[in-house]
């Protein structure tokens, strides 16, 4: 289990394991009203409040009081608390816009540069739904591109057929 403290007052730190808090609680690296926190826990707490840690705390038992003036935040993932990363296909998007299609690039980054804020905000189902539509239109914008490029091919290859018969039929007759 992994656990985050703060020595009077300071930043946050951690994760560590329950061994590696327990041995700096043993050696004083540690004050027993340093806050704790894991995974499941309410609010941070005094180290010699927490039942699993009292003893290397070399504390009393304590009341488990939430410190209500707390500095600190639930720590969470880059992706929120389910750890969950969501791609924006922000690049994805300005790539195709420039080289691609611009008209379908251009609703590709708008979705794509909602990801980010969406996720901040914690609307992780939100971000999804952006995320999804970004990548939905940088396709689209590929696919067109694709259909376009074909058909300029094809025409390409038409007229050179064409140009080919011409001047064949021209060939043969006059000279």
């Amino acid at each position: 289990m992994n656990w985050y403290f703060t020595q009077n007052g300071g930043a946050q730190q951690g994760p560590v394991s329950q061994d590696e808090l327990t041995a700096k609680l043993a050696s004083g690296e540690l004050r027993q009203n340093d806050l704790v926190w894991r995974e499941g826990m309410a609010e941070w707490v005094a180290a010699s409040s927490v039942p699993e840690l009292r003893q290397a705390a070399g504390g009393s038992p304590m009341p488990q009081t939430p410190v209500f003036s707390n500095p600190y935040q639930t720590p969470q993932a880059a992706g929120g608390l389910t750890g969950e990363m969501v791609p924006n296909y922000l690049w994805q998007s300005i790539v195709v816009t420039l080289i691609c299609c611009l008209p379908f690039g251009i609703p590709a980054i708008i979705y794509a540069s909602k990801v980010d804020g969406l996720m901040a905000r914690g609307d992780f189902a939100g971000a999804r739904e952006a995320s999804k539509s970004a990548k939905m239109w940088c396709w689209v914008s590929f696919g067109v591109f694709m259909a376009l490029f074909g058909i300029y091919i094809l025409m390409v290859i038409l007229g050179v057929a064409a140009g080919l018969t011409s001047a064949a039929a021209e060939g043969g007759a006059g000279f």
